[in-house]
Order: C-alpha cells, then sequence, then structure tokens
C-alpha cells in the first residue's frame, strides 16, 4: 500500500496533450476519443505551457460564441501551467492544487519535462485505498482483541 507521502510517480496518469494551435473541436474530439477532462497543451517543442479542460472548452467557446472549428484551443486554456515535480509528495501536490483552486496538476520529471498528470481523483482515490487499509487494520485487531477476551474467559473460574 502507498503511504500518504506517496510520490506522485505512483498516483499519476499518463499525460494526454493536444498541440496549442489545435482547434476547440479537435481538442473535444481528443477528449472524447481518450475519456479524459482535460489535456495539456505543448507547444512546438512539445513544452508543456497551458492546461484546457472540457469546462473550459465548453463554457469558453459558448460564451464568447467562438467557432469550435476556427478558434485555436489555447483561446479557452489556462495559464500559466502550474506544476510539480515527479518527486513531490501527495501531500505537497494537495498543498498546491488547494493553493491555486484547481483540480489537475501537470507532473515535471527533472529535465521539466511533461512526465504525467495529477488530479483531484487520483489524490481521493488514493486516500481512499489508504482509510480502507486502516480500517482493515482495526478490524483485524478488533477481531485478535475479541478472539482472546474469548480465550481469557473459557480459561477463568466457573
Amino acid at each position: 500500500m502507498i503511504g500518504p507521502s506517496a510520490a506522485l510517480s505512483d498516483l499519476m496518469r499518463a499525460p494526454r496533450t493536444v498541440p496549442c494551435d489545435a482547434t476547440i473541436a479537435e481538442a473535444a474530439i481528443l477528449m472524447q476519443n481518450w475519456h479524459v477532462g482535460a489535456l495539456v497543451l505543448v507547444d512546438e517543442e512539445r513544452r508543456p505551457v497551458g492546461l484546457v479542460t472540457d469546462r473550459d472548452l465548453a463554457l469558453g467557446a459558448i460564451l464568447r460564441e467562438l467557432d469550435p472549428g476556427a478558434t485555436e484551443v489555447s483561446e479557452c486554456a489556462s495559464r500559466p501551467l502550474v506544476t510539480i515535480h515527479r518527486d513531490a509528495t501527495s501531500a505537497a501536490a494537495t498543498r498546491t492544487m488547494r493553493e491555486h483552486r484547481i483540480r489537475r496538476l501537470a507532473v515535471l520529471d527533472d529535465a521539466g519535462g511533461l512526465c504525467g498528470v495529477l488530479t483531484l481523483d487520483d489524490v481521493l482515490e488514493h486516500l481512499g485505498t489508504l482509510t480502507s487499509g486502516l480500517a482493515s487494520t482495526i478490524r483485524h485487531e478488533v477481531a485478535l482483541e475479541s478472539e482472546a477476551v474469548r480465550t481469557c474467559t473459557k480459561l477463568g473460574p466457573e
């Protein structure tokens, strides 16, 4: 089981990217095909520069009356990209998400390259795993104590 200070490399998902000059429609199709709610925008050198969510696309395009087939996805993206190093802990990631009021972080390697995306859902799933493991330990200990009490009661005076 992964501990509370698990490295992000144990929790993150493979990154899904889209070029900055892709259209809103192209980004939406990629999200649908990959079953993801966000894409990391990459520049010509494939460096991560922003993040666009399905919500950004829907609200950005509709409310601003943008043409999804002619407007670049970078028009709706969140910038600057909030990142964290892959060796950071889940606690540090949670703190960063809270400070920036975001649900997704781009995870970078030592060279600054994109190596993953960490979502609030990933952190919550991790927390659920930890909680389940703790509950299982408690149930096991209670069962051992109950058995010890039953054994002592059987051996006691009659």
